[in-house]
């Protein structure tokens, strides 16, 4: 969803900075292109209306602040007026570490919960906080070992029992598991299900009861668009939803319909999943996600990616690295730390201007991380002692 509204508003503010002078025509024209963007990602036409006339109301009935041209006001009224559409303030989850805070995650089937409960305990746990996940879904098969199977390499424990059919039971269980280890985060992954599903919705009532979780969260599927507002809205009146999980992000055209429909019924986006793997998971801060659709960048959020892919250099390896002496066991160390941050087209992006290149430049990107991972393989296959000392290799 990114790329596509991302490509499509960025091609409507070059427009908009090609032209030699801006007038109500060229706002006019440079308003309808955001209009078709917005439309096109699934934002409701109400809404995409609405905010036309605001940025129309703002653009050419006030003048710009003194000292700002009416270029950069136009984009910066756009830039306020869209965070302002999909929810304006970030949500936290208030922790107190080491009370045990039972996190219920609901859902219909296919939204990506079960993924997004490993997500989102891995999202705790590298910040410090110890994070356990309690398979609830008592349905399908294979709930338990997917969980397992999503949680093992991160060093997440899972709690269930895949011969129970009582969900409750083996919630309530779950949770005093964690809770006597001293866990800072209980995630407990429940069966998926369906507003017309009495009996499921009746389960869903029951475990916010009987659970009496600190919070309850929805995980929607980005590709629903507008109708991810009512369904939020129906999940809501079974239990109270605190924060949403929109998933699918990276494979859609209707996030922005779904973020706009959500944030019109009032319901919080807290996190976005943005792709397959366990780390492809982000907070969701209205400002800084509109900031770089418009390409004006996010260097809030990539500070916060190098942090989380501990980017750490001696004292010692940065001499060596001046002097040119670096050994293949620190290459690989120093790649290792790179691709934690995710794919190179991704960090552009972070980057104030960076999704404005060529877009030959980020086919030549998608190459270079093609590349990396080549020689990340070949490099963990040499012996450490090739690495410290490639020249011991026999070329022939």
């Amino acid at each position: 969803m990114e790329k596509g509204l991302s490509a499509k508003l960025r091609d409507a503010i070059k427009r908009l900075l090609r032209r030699p002078i801006v007038d109500e025509a060229a706002v006019a024209e440079f308003v309808k292109d955001i209009q078709k963007a917005l439309i096109v990602a699934d934002v409701d036409v109400k809404l995409v209306l609405d905010l036309s006339n605001r940025i129309r109301e703002r653009v050419l009935k006030k003048p710009p602040p003194p000292g700002v041209s009416l270029r950069d006001h136009v984009i910066y009224v756009v830039y306020e007026e869209l965070t302002n559409l999909l929810g304006k303030d970030r949500y936290r989850i208030s922790i107190s570490p080491g009370r045990g805070h039972v996190l219920l995650l609901v859902g219909i089937q296919g939204s990506g919960k079960t993924v997004s409960a490993v997500k989102l305990a891995r999202w705790f746990s590298k910040r410090g906080l110890r994070a356990g996940v309690v398979c609830a879904d008592t349905y399908r098969p294979g709930a338990y070992q997917q969980l397992v199977q999503y949680a093992k390499p991160y060093h997440i424990e899972v709690y269930g029992d895949p011969t129970a059919s009582d969900a409750l039971r083996v919630a309530k269980e779950g949770v005093e598991f964690f809770r006597k280890r001293k866990y800072d985060i209980i995630v407990v992954d429940t069966a998926g299900r369906h507003k017309k599903e009495d009996a499921l919705m009746q389960e869903m009532r029951l475990l916010y009861k009987k659970l009496n979780p600190d919070c309850v969260g929805l995980v929607i599927s980005a590709d629903m668009g507008q109708q991810a507002g009512p369904l939020a809205a129906a999940f809501h009146q079974i239990a109270p939803v605190g924060f949403i999980i929109l998933t699918k992000m990276d494979g859609t055209a209707k996030g922005g319909g779904a973020l706009s429909a959500i944030a019109a019924t009032g319901a919080r986006v807290a996190f976005l999943g943005t792709g397959e793997k366990v780390d492809d998971f982000e907070e969701f801060v209205p400002s800084r996600f509109v900031a770089r659709l418009l390409g004006l960048g996010d260097l809030e959020g990539l500070l916060e990616r190098v942090k989380q892919a501990q980017l750490q250099v001696t004292s010692r390896e940065a001499r060596r690295m001046l002097r040119g002496k670096i050994t293949l066991e620190e290459l690989v160390s120093r790649l290792e730390q790179v691709r934690r941050m995710g794919p190179l087209t991704k960090l552009l992006s972070y980057l104030p201007g960076g999704m404005m290149l060529p877009d030959e430049v980020f086919k030549e990107l998608d190459k270079l991380d093609e590349k990396l991972k080549r020689w990340r393989a070949i490099l963990n296959s040499m012996t450490r002692a090739a690495k410290e000392n490639p020249r011991i290799l026999n070329a022939s």
